[in-house]
């Protein structure tokens, strides 16, 4: 076995020769690679102490190198555990009220030209369907890996998502998307000029045989083979590098073509692991919950009470030695006093009394517990008003709150949260949906655009629609129109009923109105009725009233022609010929 192993160790074809044009290229991705890890490595550090208090799975993971023995303990520094439970709870808010699973956080419109087009409203909501069921596909795991994001940015104030499609050669056949929360320890930022993420470099390990699996037998570098061969588990790093591309050529058939280019790197082996490769569009999704001027990465409801869940963590810890002591307190004897006492339940010690009943033996006092506990307290209240939590407890406080009262109540809310997770559409969610739309096309998926919308996209490309905000953190916002109209026909109502003047409702557009009041309210637009419809509709009622008002005149018609035919029986002038008569004209 081990004659075999020299063997293909020595063998040439096994050992692949790294060109010096891709040596200079993976020398200069290395060098801008060690001054991300420079610029980053403070904001690692802030990191690493908000991992120990309230996410220990993260610890040292955020310097470039760092190794983690698998099954290590790493909870060692936590012992108050209310700023994890504050993170979990913030998850959960933060997911329901900008990602909630099982409705449509978001949409797609184009521009006024297209928007006024039925079809093309048509097509951008049933696109957002057909995104919705691949994004929560079981093959997809995005809800897993959003809730890694959701975790990442409350703690660290940073989250990255990256957006691809399904490996065939793991799931034959199919076609779909794939996602994957990328730990914010993995991750180096580059802003380009307008403050947007467009660069990424991504350290991450791989085992050889993982590495083979990924790029194939071929693309190994020479270090890697021994590993490979004795099916080493050690892992190795490698990098993913994605920025914009300074030769970009739309014109061209090859890689450069493509708006950013990407390049894997393997770091032992300082070689890239497969060609250049590119994408149309970037296929991170970066979001940062607060960012402070002149940085690159965010900063998290952890970074801003870290002093508070240091200051808790540390309280804690005394104030389990100062409830040890009570629970079995230190006890104070006389210096020639009782010794050996027995502590036992239910023992008995003799002489530890005098013979007039005065105790011998007395507690130390351990000191105020009940102060110890409400600074503790207030340490928590300011941890669960920066994680959200203490916003949404007046919901379980008050259970006997009307509807009307709680939809107030959490209009009230989102105003107050729109400011810190209302960013998060911009970055994360407008970052995602390009690159997914960009994978369903190149995959086939998408329905064939109405020709009003392919007339806009050939004249704008991705211009052609924007990402709309849906969320229910958005639509607590838009409700407030839909409140106010309801209020002022209210009004009105009333003043009519009151003066009888119907023209008081005249100012009132409601064909305009019904419309948009029913897109905020999310009425589908396949339940709404089309122009044409609207259109046959009212000249269907038309004639159905006209219809009405005949069968309702058809009596006094019959009256009148019954009258009319006695009258011609009788040889009077009938209604129609005194006119005549009166005119000196004789009846013909």
């Amino acid at each position: 076995m081990a004659g075999d192993l020299v063997t293909q160790l020595n063998d040439p074809g096994n050992v692949r020769q790294i060109p010096a044009a891709e040596q200079e290229c993976v020398n200069e991705l290395l060098r801008e690679f060690s001054q991300y890890q420079v610029w980053r490595n403070t904001t690692a550090a802030h990191c690493e102490e908000i991992a120990q208090l309230i996410l220990p799975t993260s610890r040292n993971t955020f310097f470039y190198g760092n190794f983690n023995w698998p099954g290590a303990k790493k909870t060692q520094q936590q012992v108050d555990a209310t700023g994890a439970l504050a993170l979990h709870r913030f998850c959960a808010i933060a997911d329901s009220l900008v990602t909630p699973r099982g409705s449509h956080w978001h949409g797609l419109q184009g521009d006024d030209y297209v928007t006024k087009d039925r079809a093309s409203r048509l097509w951008f909501e049933q696109t957002t369907a057909d995104l919705f069921r691949l994004r929560y596909s079981a093959a997809a795991n995005f809800a897993a890996q959003n809730y890694n994001n959701w975790q990442s940015l409350g703690a660290f104030g940073n989250a990255t998502m990256y957006i691809d499609k399904i490996d065939n050669r793991w799931h034959r056949g199919s076609r779909g998307l794939r996602y994957k929360a990328i730990p914010f320890g993995e991750t180096f930022y580059g802003e380009n000029h307008q403050g947007r993420v467009d660069k990424m470099y991504r350290w991450f390990k791989l085992t050889a045989r993982q590495a083979v699996q990924k790029w194939g037998r071929a693309a190994l570098p020479p270090n890697l083979i021994a590993p490979l061969l004795q099916e080493s588990q050690w892992p190795y790093n490698f990098l993913h590098v994605v920025k914009p591309r300074e030769d970009y050529d739309p014109d061209r058939l090859d890689v450069k073509a493509l708006p950013f280019c990407s390049y894997y790197v393997s770091l032992e082996g300082r070689c890239l692991m497969a060609p250049e490769g590119g994408y149309r569009v970037f296929p991170f999704a970066v979001s940062r919950y607060d960012q402070t001027p002149q940085e690159v990465y965010g900063r998290g409801p952890a970074h801003i009470v870290l002093p508070s869940m240091k200051t808790k963590n540390a309280m804690k810890v005394t104030n389990l030695k100062q409830a040890h002591r009570n629970a079995d307190p230190v006890l104070l004897l006389a210096e020639d006093g009782l010794t050996g006492m027995d502590l036992r339940p239910g023992a008995m010690n003799p002489g530890g009394v005098s013979p007039d009943g005065k105790p011998l033996v007395h507690v130390l006092p351990a000191g105020n517990y009940q102060i110890a506990k409400e600074a503790m307290a207030e340490e928590g209240a300011i941890i669960d008003d920066v994680f959200l939590v203490s916003l949404f407890k007046v919901l379980t406080e008050h259970p006997d709150m009307t509807a009307t009262q709680v939809i107030e109540l959490v209009n009230e809310k989102g105003m107050l949260v729109a400011p810190t997770l209302g960013r998060q559409h911009t970055e994360y969610v407008g970052g995602m949906v390009p690159r997914e739309l960009d994978l369903m096309a190149e995959q086939g998926m998408l329905r064939p655009m109405p020709p009003r919308l392919a007339e806009a996209v050939r004249a704008q490309g991705h211009g052609a629609y924007e990402v709309t905000d849906t969320s229910p953190l958005a639509e607590a916002a838009k409700t407030g129109k839909v409140v106010g109209f309801n209020r002022t026909i209210e009004n009105l109502r009333e003043m009519v009923n009151i003066t009888g003047d119907q023209s008081l409702l005249d100012p009132i557009d409601f064909d305009a109105a019904t419309p948009d009041i029913a897109r905020i309210n999310g009425v589908p637009e396949k339940w709404m009725a089309s122009p044409d419809m609207i259109a046959a509709k009212r000249k269907a009622r038309a004639e159905a009233q006209q219809r009405q008002e005949a069968i309702q005149a058809a009596p006094a018609q019959a009256a009148i022609m019954k009258a009319a035919a006695v009258q011609a029986k009788s040889g009077l002038p009938t209604q129609q010929q005194l006119p005549a008569i009166q005119g000196g004209g004789v009846p013909q």
